[in-house]
């Protein structure tokens, strides 16, 4: 007769424990374990494993470049690394709404012609399905759909119908009746994670799945979900923004380094090719506490508006509040401003905004800062031509960025016509541009390039 068993288990991290503990030891997450009842049969014995496995070298094998499958979105295809891998595992993450089931059906018609796809859904009916897919105006008669929750039917689909690439929305949905916890525990979803990519590699199926998240923004259930796939994808942006920024964070045949963006429309998920124009595109005229910098996500430059506004405080502790940059970041900044440029700043709230609704981590970006703040607080505007790069130091000091000429390239072909670097990068640069460089090596000399001191 079966014995039953319970287990506490972190829904963190997957960490298994006979007794319930208020704090993890593997991950210190306080009270994340739950109780999970497995089920043993005892047959006892244990299994004879008749196969032997010898080693061979490393260098007795040949590398083959890994198949791809274009998606039919550059912007996708530069963030995979040239596309879809045949045979790999992709997880995507997001938010509810911010248009997950909207991209990857868009996907499934730009791949007509690549052969049968199916997408497995335990969350939507096929009707609801269909409404979306005649919003998106999708006709691709390759896509076949299963309304399935449990892995055994789904496998059993996939052996039969022999797809390219299979789509499951979503995996906390999913379940195995080998495991008697609910489907979305983490004992089910690291399960089905294994005997999906059990599939994929043996029968060389591109699938894709999709993982809700949690409110800390990461994707829901064991992190060794994130482990086991072969490429992770988050897909960010603002609920009240139409821009989605699609980014990578691991992937095994590419840079983690690379994001696509797209705007939410009413037909779908476009591909914007050039977002430094669109994110400067509403910049008419010249206030003051607005400036451009130019950041790098990956291998591409983004020029970006930086808006900051200063304000008298009427509370005993002025305010500091950031959007779009860490804030941490913003009052170290303001502590240089007030050290080394002699702006008290002390009395007076700052607010930092990045335009658009994206979030960018760069500390190229600390110079557009400084510049914006000073110019809020003097109420001078900045030059609308002017573009500002350059990481800041605790004693003012404005140091070298990497990639500087991608993005003076980008400030050239978008029309700008002066640029303030730091002085190092200036020294460095091979080629010509149609800009006026200015280098600088800290915080007052950049002030003195536009005016502000």
């Amino acid at each position: 007769m079966a014995k039953v068993k319970s287990v506490f288990v972190c829904s963190e991290c997957g960490y298994e424990s006979a007794k319930w503990m208020g704090k993890c030891p593997a991950c210190n997450a306080w009270n994340s374990f739950y109780e999970e009842k497995l089920v043993k049969g005892n047959e006892g014995g244990k299994k004879e494993k008749n196969k032997s496995v010898t080693p061979k070298p490393l260098n007795e094998y040949i590398g083959t470049e890994s198949q791809r499958i274009s998606t039919g979105y550059e912007e996708l295809d530069r963030v995979l690394g040239g596309g879809l891998v045949k045979g790999s595992l992709v997880l995507l993450g997001g938010e509810p709404g911010i248009g997950k089931s909207t991209l990857i059906l868009q996907i499934c018609n730009k791949m007509k012609g690549e052969g049968k796809v199916l997408y497995v859904s335990g969350e939507e009916s096929a009707e609801q399905i269909k409404l979306r897919a005649d919003r998106l105006q999708i006709t691709n008669d390759s896509i076949l759909f299963l309304g399935e929750t449990d892995i055994d039917v789904i496998d059993m689909a996939i052996e039969e119908v022999k797809p390219k690439l299979v789509i499951i929305d979503s995996i906390q949905t999913m379940y195995s009746e080998e495991i008697t916890s609910a489907a979305g525990s983490v004992s089910q979803v690291r399960e089905i994670t294994a005997r999906i990519m059990k599939i994929c590699k043996q029968r060389e199926i591109t699938t894709i799945i999709i993982g809700h998240v949690t409110k800390d923004g990461n994707i829901a259930g064991p992190r060794v979900l994130e482990h086991m796939v072969d490429t992770v994808l988050y897909l960010e942006g603002e609920r009240y923004f139409s821009y989605r920024i699609l980014r990578g964070v691991k992937n095994r045949f590419g840079s983690t380094n690379e994001i696509g963006m797209f705007e939410m429309q009413g037909e779908g998920m476009t591909e914007i090719s050039n977002p430094s124009s669109i994110l400067i595109s509403e910049r008419d005229d010249n206030p003051s506490g607005s400036v451009i910098v130019a950041s790098m996500e990956g291998t591409r430059p983004l020029l970006i508006e930086l808006q900051a506004l200063t304000a008298l405080s009427v509370f005993g502790m002025p305010r500091r509040t950031a959007n779009g940059i860490d804030y941490n970041r913003l009052t170290l900044l303001i502590a240089v401003l007030e050290k080394k440029a002699g702006m008290m700043l002390g009395n007076q709230d700052v607010y930092l905004n990045v335009v658009g609704g994206i979030r960018i981590n760069e500390p190229a970006l600390d110079l557009g800062i400084i510049l914006a703040a000073a110019s809020s607080f003097k109420n001078i505007s900045i030059p609308k031509g002017v573009v500002a790069i350059g990481e800041v130091g605790l004693t003012g000091e404005v140091r070298m960025v990497n990639l500087i000429e991608k993005r003076l390239k980008e400030a050239e072909k978008l029309g700008f016509k002066k640029c303030i670097i730091p002085e190092n990068n200036k020294k460095l640069l091979k080629e010509k541009y149609n800009l006026d460089i200015i280098g600088v090596k800290n915080v007052i000399e950049a002030m003195r390039a536009i005016g502000l001191k």
